[in-house]
């Protein structure tokens, strides 16, 4: 089996991958390399040759070929009127190659990034990826910061919260994304917070929601991808470890502009299914996986070779993002969640046989929705603290 792509630029996989200046599978292209590394001077020949590779990449795996033939097109013409010769440092070349490809191409994916380290060279017929010993530390790096799984918390009347950062593989992240969702499968509803999620592997966006259904897999995705000219589908999986929640409990998804990719993905499959509820701020609109791709010694780029097809909407997320059922500015969107949320949980039993939590649901919902009223009233503040 062709192993799946990766959805999406986390910073859990910046750092997995970018920073160690190592490209593989499970990682992504994350909004440039870190902003603190050397620069260095790049030279007529150098340009030319990132330019000639990163063409020649576009050509042979960009998801829409048409567009690709665009941006090859005008790549040569710049290049050809001598656009880029003003530019001597390698990281405003790599910026300015970006900013020229989202230009016509409006794919939030795609991107060159500069590495002051080498970009490792794969030997024909070697595994795609870093060597061992890059592997080991980048596990070790998921594991210090617990694989994404940032807070897990019972909230005022039994609401779960999970704040997710990352979607990790689950062969490295399950056993972790098992304890958090068996944590939580008490709860009487969720809130799951993506607000601060920049994506991960699809893997992990079907694992995850595997513990919000009951019985027979869900079709929840399905990525295409050019290059093969293969579609893969993902499904709910029928067991996962720990307990579910199950697919009756209400279940709330907190998004903001920076969520994106993998975390859309989860919103935008719950929504159609309409497993979940949005809220907070439509997210960033980027649907298409693909692979790392070495330009040169000091250049990569992030080529989308494959697009999200949602079973029921036949369409994706793609340059709209995903966009709330409850509006909210990112910053209030957990409170107006979890007031949601103890509506939902009141609405099922109205006349609860217990009068004292029957009354302590309605004071929460009115302090909660006083409280909502008056942050919203006040200028833009920090985030909420989770």
């Amino acid at each position: 089996m062709v192993r799946p792509r990766t959805n999406a630029p986390s910073a859990l996989a910046f750092a997995l991958a970018l920073a160690l200046a190592s490209w593989h599978p499970g990682a992504v292209h994350a909004q440039g390399p870190p902003p603190d590394q050397p620069d260095l001077k790049i030279d007529a020949k150098a340009r030319g040759e990132v330019i000639d590779a990163l063409v020649a990449a576009l050509d042979k795996e960009y998801v829409f070929p048409e567009t690709a033939a665009k941006m090859a097109k005008d790549l040569r013409r710049r290049l050809e009127a001598k656009e880029y010769e003003g530019i001597a440092g390698a990281k405003e070349f790599a910026r300015t190659l970006t900013d020229h490809l989202r230009a016509i191409s409006k794919d939030k994916h795609l991107g060159v990034d500069y590495s002051y380290e080498a970009v490792p060279v794969s030997p024909p017929g070697a595994p795609s990826g870093p060597p061992p010993e890059e592997r080991e530390r980048m596990k070790q790096f998921a594991a210090r910061v617990n694989y994404g799984f940032e807070k897990v918390e019972r909230l005022e009347g039994n609401v779960g919260y999970l704040n997710l950062r990352g979607f990790m593989p689950p062969e490295i992240a399950g056993e972790t994304a098992a304890a958090a969702m068996t944590f939580l499968g008490h709860s009487d509803a969720l809130i799951i917070d993506l607000r601060q999620n920049n994506g991960g592997e699809p893997a992990m966006v079907a694992f995850l929601t595997s513990y919000l259904f009951d019985g027979e897999p869900v079709h929840v995705n399905d990525l295409y991808f050019r290059p093969e000219d293969r579609t893969q589908q993902w499904w709910t999986l029928s067991y996962v470890p720990g307990k579910k929640l199950g697919k009756d409990k209400p279940v709330f998804v907190l998004t903001s502009r920076q969520s994106f990719s993998a975390a859309e993905e989860f919103a935008y499959n719950l929504k159609n299914l309409k497993r979940a509820r949005i809220v907070g701020e439509t997210t960033g609109g980027g649907a298409h996986p693909g692979e790392m791709r070495r330009l040169a010694e000091h250049f990569a780029a992030f080529i989308p070779n494959g697009r999200a097809i949602n079973p029921i909407s036949r369409t994706n997320w793609e340059g709209t993002g995903v966009s709330p059922d409850i509006e909210s500015p990112a910053e209030h969107a957990l409170k107006a969640a979890h007031v949601a949320a103890l509506e939902a949980i009141f609405q099922a039993d109205p006349q609860p046989q217990d009068r004292m939590r029957a009354d302590h649901f309605r004071k929460a919902i009115d302090r909660l929705r006083r409280e909502l009223d008056d942050a919203r009233s006040k200028p833009a503040a920090k985030p909420e603290p989770h």
